[in-house]
């Protein structure tokens, strides 16, 4: 949620992050408009209760018709009082249904445009040169089967297109690089929590996944419960209503996430780079509102360093405006190299949310100013289908084998997934 005090002192500013991030910049005026009424609303409604409050003391002291007289005003008084809150209650409710309907105010460094217009802000590793190595490279589904780690034609058979299982050294895979990744986290400061993947409506609307996210969703309607596509929802509204004494948190959430996908049809249907169900550890960090900028800065560098250690080519990307989602103000995607698309693709993101979700979850911070909302942000630490794809795809060998980086060797074992 933006901060009303911002949007009255800088409205220019408001409407513009509106218009780069593609929506209506009508909002802000509709909000403005909005608050004025309900700031006048409720200055009426506080000077009629304070007229109340000084009746009812005089009503105490009055006697005879003079108390009668006072009890005819108060009771006149009261009728005012209460229309008075009735008008502030609306009002205010009016306020709060259109702020929730207005994303992020996003930061003056993020680039303006759409999908395409990322910025590329550096490229770490050199693509493998497979033909210097003499064969053509296999997909991911190819060497899944050689490999008898991926079976997305049974995952189709039992739950739908989009669907897969992870087998034999699939599976094995999946373990290393979740325990990897707790490991690196834990090292650097992370708690690591496993949350529920189930959710109330209002720890989904508090970090923004019920505005223009909402399509991917999946909802159980007969018990309004949501299945999160990220444990950053439960992460997010893990400290609810609540006031934090030290910061930052740092927490390190393993979870199955679940996405609709909607709109998506046509797009990566082969394989597992776009599915209904994966499992993922995602980073998310309560912390001081000055402090968020150089904490984002973290965050991507722990993706890099993971990345790294996988093994893999990437680059980095700065989000454009029109891609950035309702709650970031800012956000930095890894995007590994896959061989046999010729093209990066995300594998992880990290997003600056400012104070947006803590505003909605109403979640502060002690300061020696009062209380105050803190800002929160997020970072995929691994996402496990898209990582085994680049996996496999970047370590493979003619005849189907796969090298293990080295940072997983521990974990799995081998030094190489051999075929079935």
């Amino acid at each position: 949620m933006i901060d009303l005090k911002v949007v009255r002192e800088n409205p220019e500013a408001a409407r513009r992050s509106q218009e780069v991030r593609g929506e209506d910049p009508s909002l802000i005026d509709a909000l403005i408009v909005a608050d004025d009424a309900r700031r006048l609303a409720l200055i009426e409604f506080e000077t009629l209760r304070a007229e109340q409050n000084q009746l009812s003391k005089s009503v105490g002291s009055a006697k005879g018709d003079e108390r009668g007289a006072l009890l005819e005003s108060a009771k006149a008084l009261a009728t005012k009082v209460k229309a008075a809150d009735a008008i502030r209650a609306e009002l205010e409710e009016k306020t709060n249904a259109l702020q929730l309907q207005i994303s992020n105010l996003i930061d003056p460094d993020a680039p303006v445009g759409g999908e395409a217009d990322f910025i590329v802000l550096e490229e770490i590793g050199t693509p493998r040169d497979f033909t210097k190595d003499g064969f053509e490279p296999k997909d991911h589904v190819e060497i899944g089967k050689i490999l008898k780690a991926i079976d997305t034609e049974r995952g189709a058979k039992v739950s739908g297109s989009r669907f897969y299982y992870l087998t034999g050294p699939g599976a094995l895979l999946e373990f290393a690089l979740i325990n990897f990744a707790i490991s690196s986290a834990v090292k650097a400061g992370f708690i690591p929590v496993i949350p529920p993947v189930l959710v109330k409506p209002a720890a989904m609307e508090g970090t923004g996944f019920l505005g223009q996210a909402a399509e991917n969703v999946f909802h159980l309607e007969e018990d309004d419960f949501y299945l999160v596509g990220t444990s950053e929802v439960p992460l997010a509204a893990y400290h609810r209503d609540e006031v934090l004494e030290e910061l930052p948190v740092r927490y390190a959430g393993y979870s199955s996430c679940f996405r609709r996908e909607a709109g998506t049809y046509g797009k990566d249907t082969r394989g597992i780079i776009r599915v209904h169900q994966f499992d993922k550890v995602e980073m998310f960090i309560y912390c001081k509102p000055e402090d968020a900028k150089a904490e984002h800065k973290r965050l991507l560098q722990w993706e890099k360093d993971f990345l790294n250690a996988m093994e893999i080519p990437y680059r980095v990307i700065d989000v454009a405006s029109g891609d950035l989602g309702s709650s970031a103000n800012r956000k930095f995607d890894c995007e590994a190299w896959i061989p046999t698309q010729g093209t990066y693709r995300e594998v992880t993101s990290t997003s600056n949310c400012s104070e947006f979700q803590s505003r909605r979850l109403n979640i502060r911070y002690k300061s020696d100013e009062g209380t105050k909302p803190l800002a929160t942000l997020n970072g995929t630490l691994v996402a496990i289908p898209r990582m085994i794809v680049a996996i496999l795809e970047n370590h493979q060998n003619e005849d189907g084998s796969v090298n293990v980086p080295a940072a997983l060797r521990p974990f799995l074992g081998v030094d190489t997934l051999l075929p079935a």
